[in-house]
């Protein structure tokens, strides 16, 4: 299967010629993002308790990241996205982890990373900065401990809160420990929000954009089994395909709408998808936060009107076709996938209202014709018995987030849709 740049994805579902991308050449080699995540400014519903300004001064923070596809060498992007004051790193060190949940490094495969030929870079407010290339085998789907000492904390951070993977913090410069054997941990990737490998030719990154259930509520912690991340090692078995990275962009609690947890997602769109480097594609999982804030008022006693639900639903398709819009206009192919069933939630407590909106949306991505393709996760997700919830086996337990056998399905679905290429 030729998948150079995703070129022909819009044979899967027809795209108005108007709005069809053109073939983007592939180069001889380039660099691509292998991981990522998005980052976000600190949020009362997502500080992590004890963690202060004066546990960011003069500290080393280490943090594990699982690659997707591999290449013959490396950088980083550090990122000061949210930042009020310079971000100011003086050491960073990248090794092979030896495994998930835990600070050990392979010492051999240690290397400093350098900014510009410096040790130390300064990042300015709103700014991310890019490391020299590292000369260093980066093995697919291989996890990767980035080391740096902070000697001072900016103000305000630029993180990612719900990474479902431990980092590590100690106080001191110890970024070329083996071991950091004096850590705390830390629920969190701070200042970190890129890994780009150097592929030999024809490479590209999928970015999964979307919230918690593309960020990976519900996986395993240090278990690299979020859908994204299955997606990444289904590609990377097949010859065909490992020339592709995915990397996920998901924010636990993101609207398209409105600024829930991290911003909306019509906001950081520029900053998550087309800043990527090497991005070619973009699945786009986005609106049960939506559907749910109504659902959440209602809860409280906000009768929503038949008015207010139309509305919400125009408003999210407006949405969606303004992301497909802007991913065409950049050259990027889109999947638009349906919104997962959630009956049931306690976070919500959606009603049949709400389950109305959501099938309403989804009825619109199925039928629109504003994505180069469609995948059905609801169709594939939802209890045959009950279509308004998710099916038992595939419930992580709160009725909204799958479990790990749920986003290998998920996964699985997103993966036929691209096997359809030929």
């Amino acid at each position: 299967m030729d998948r150079k740049w995703l070129a022909s994805l819009f044979w899967v579902v027809p795209l108005c010629a108007a709005q069809r991308p053109a073939r983007v050449a592939a180069r001889p080699s380039q660099w691509i993002a292998s991981w990522a995540t998005a980052m976000q400014a600190p949020e009362p519903a997502n500080n992590q308790p004890g963690l202060g300004k004066e546990l960011l001064n003069d500290i080393t923070v280490r943090e594990v990241v699982h690659l997707s596809a591999g290449g013959e060498g490396l950088r980083i992007h550090v990122s000061n996205a949210f930042g009020k004051q310079p971000l100011i790193i003086d050491s960073v060190h990248v090794a092979v982890a030896t495994m998930p949940g835990s600070s050990e490094v392979e010492p051999e495969t240690d290397h400093s990373v350098t900014f510009a030929g410096e040790s130390s870079v300064k990042v300015p407010p709103g700014a991310e900065i890019i490391s020299d290339a590292v000369l260093m085998q980066a093995q697919p789907l291989a996890d990767l401990a980035l080391s740096f000492h902070l000697p001072s904390s900016p103000p305000t951070e630029s993180s990612h809160p719900t990474p479902h993977a431990t980092s590590y913090m100690q106080q001191g410069q110890h970024t070329a420990d083996v071991v950091l054997t004096k850590s705390q941990t830390l629920d969190r990737w701070v200042q970190l929000n890129e890994v780009d490998v150097l592929y030999r030719s024809g490479g590209g990154t999928i970015v999964a954009f979307g919230d918690s259930i593309t960020d990976g509520a519900g996986s395993t912690k240090d278990g690299n089994d979020r859908w994204p991340d299955v997606l990444a090692a289904t590609l990377q078995h097949s010859a065909a395909d490992r020339n592709m990275a995915v990397v996920n962009e998901g924010i636990s609690g993101n609207h398209l709408l409105t600024d829930g947890l991290g911003q909306n997602a019509l906001a950081r769109f520029d900053r998550d998808v087309l800043a990527v480097n090497g991005v070619t594609a973009v699945v786009l999982l986005e609106g049960i936060n939506d559907v749910g804030r109504l659902a959440h008022a209602e809860k409280l006693g906000e009768k929503g009107t038949p008015a207010e639900h139309a509305e919400l639903v125009e408003r999210m398709e407006m949405a969606l076709q303004q992301i497909s819009w802007r991913a065409h206009a950049h050259g990027l192919h889109i999947i638009g996938a349906t919104i997962l069933p959630f009956f049931g939630s306690e976070y919500s407590s959606p009603t049949a209202a709400n389950e109305a909106d959501r099938v309403a949306v989804n009825a619109w991505i199925r039928q629109s014709g504003q994505f180069d393709a469609v995948v059905d996760l609801d169709a594939v997700t939802r209890d045959p018995k009950d279509p308004t919830r998710l099916r038992p086996e595939y419930d992580s337990g709160d009725h909204i987030h799958p479990n790990p056998a749920g986003y290998r399905v998920v996964a699985d679905a997103v993966s036929k849709i691209l096997a359809k290429i030929p």
